[in-house]
Parts: C-alpha cells; structure tokens; sequence
C-alpha cells in the first residue's frame, strides 16, 4: 500500500532567499512524516529597496535575481534532506500586472508544474498550498487556469489583523512584494483561503544564543538553519520566525485559534479565514523536536 496517497498534498511556496525564517520553516515542512510534500516552488522577493540600497541582507542588490536566490537553496535544503526527487521548479520573477495593478499572470515553470499537479488529483483530493511571500505563483496558475481554484486551498502569510477593530492592514512585507496577488485572491468567491497575519505571529520568537547552542553542527542540515542566521542576521539577538510559525500553525490545528473573520472593504464581500492566535511555546516545542530527529 502507497503510504503517501494517504497523506494529505501540500505545495510549499517560498520566498527562501529573504531572511532567516523560511529555510526554517522548509526544513519543518519537509521532516513531518504524516503529509506529502510534492512540491517546494521558488518566489521573488522584490522590494523597493533593491533599487535604493547597496545590499539586502547579505546580497548586493545591483543585478540580483531574487528568486533564483530562493530556488539555490531550495535544492540545497532538498539536496541535504535527501529529498531531490520533489519537483521543486523555478517561479516567477516578477509580480503580477504592473506597477499601478493589474491581473496580468507571470507564467513560469512553477505555475505548469503545480497546474498538472492539481489536475492529477484524485476526485476526493485536494492540493494545500502554504505561500511563504510574495502570492505571484499560485496567483498566476489560477489565473492561466482558472479550474484549479476548487481543487486548491491557500494558506498564506501577509498582512496584519486588528482582533480589537476588525480591521486589515496590506502595508506589510509580502503583500507589497505583489499587492495585485493579494487582491486577486481576496475578490476571489469561493476560494478557500486562511491567512496568517504577522500581528499573530509577533509572540513566536527565537533566541539566536539558544538555537545556536540547540544546533548539532554535525548534522548538515541543522547545520544550516544556525549558518542561514549567521548570514543573515547575525547581529540579531532575537527574532520572529514568521514563515515557521505558518508551517507549525498548519500542522498543529489544536495549537492555534482560527476564525473566520470579513475581508477587507476594499475587496469582495465574504469570509476568510485568519489564525488569530498561536500557543508560541507549544510550536517552539514542536519544531525542536521535529529538528532533533534529524541526524543526516
């Protein structure tokens, strides 16, 4: 019997080459043994302070490619996971539209691979796509082939939440990188989608001196969650892991409050739903013993 047809599908959509946090919550995703990876795409981060800046992060910014930063250490991590053979292709290097709007999609290698891998679901299946940054990926597949929307569920990190008001805020990182993206999903009927906010994710928050000293060396992999901080946030003494906190939230339901709550005005009328709170320590605990299980 195929243990993995069994599993639930999940597509993982990473801006991996931004910060800290995402090669974090990859490695996460990819150790759970009760769900089926089968796919690991790579997204852009463009901002506009790659056009104002010397560097982002550790990258110089004249001349980068921001998503084939993100792809290179995709298949790093699969290579020292012993997982090459999850498709892991290449996405988009732009956002969708223009500058000022816009549903124009960016066709890539990604949006073909994750189209076919929707259409090969079974009847009764559906394809879980966590979204780590920028929306442009799984935005541009649906529009090039809009029958894959009811096979598909979006679990996507952007934005924040006023609890309090009731109120969505856009100005934030990944939403800005393609606000067309995110707006397409909200005005879209139907759609199922959960969002994380990064307000929710504020408690969730890492030592750099504890993962430092938690991180076996020996292990490769390990080995480059504590490098991939000392690259790029080496002077931080702490900080929010957010893409983590998305994967943990997902795979510990019982861990987090989810609620449906209004879209934004702005967009068409309907629920969606928001992780509203997360037990932070009950997902810290979580990933370090996912992480100490991995000796190779």
């Amino acid at each position: 019997m195929d243990v993995t047809a069994q599993q639930q599908k999940v597509w993982l959509d990473a801006d991996t080459g931004n910060e800290t946090d995402d090669v974090y919550a990859i490695v996460r995703l990819l150790a759970q043994p009760t769900i089926n990876v089968v796919g690991l795409s790579s997204a852009h981060f463009n901002n506009a302070d790659l056009i104002a800046f010397e560097k982002w992060n550790q990258y110089p910014t004249p001349n980068i490619k921001t998503v084939a930063i993100s792809q290179q250490l995709n298949e790093e991590i699969l290579r020292l996971m012993g997982k090459e053979s999850i498709p892991h292709p290449l996405g988009a290097d732009r956002q969708i539209g223009r500058a000022w709007g816009g549903t124009e999609p960016r066709p890539s290698a990604t949006t073909e691979q994750l189209i076919r891998t929707v259409k090969a679901l079974k009847n009764d299946e559906r394809l879980d796509i966590i979204c780590l940054g920028a929306l442009t990926n799984v935005v541009s597949a649906m529009l090039i082939d809009p029958t894959i929307m009811p096979r598909i569920r979006c679990y996507v990190l952007g934005a924040k939440y006023d609890i309090k008001n009731q109120a969505w805020d856009k100005n934030e990182f990944n939403i800005r990188n393609d606000l067309n993206a995110f707006d397409y999903l909200l005005n879209t009927p139907g759609l199922d989608i959960t969002v994380m906010p990064t307000t929710t994710c504020l408690p969730f928050r890492f030592a750099r001196d504890t993962i430092y000293a938690k991180i076996n060396d020996n292990v490769p992999i390990q080995r480059l969650l504590k490098q991939r901080w000392q690259e790029t946030n080496p002077d931080d003494t702490v900080r929010t892991l957010w893409d983590l906190a998305l994967v943990e939230a997902y795979l510990l339901p019982q861990k987090v409050v989810m609620q449906p709550v209004s879209s934004p005005p702005e967009n068409t009328k309907r629920p969606i739903k928001a992780y509203l709170k997360i037990d932070a320590g009950a997902l810290s605990t979580d990933f370090w013993r996912s992480i100490s299980q991995l000796k190779k």
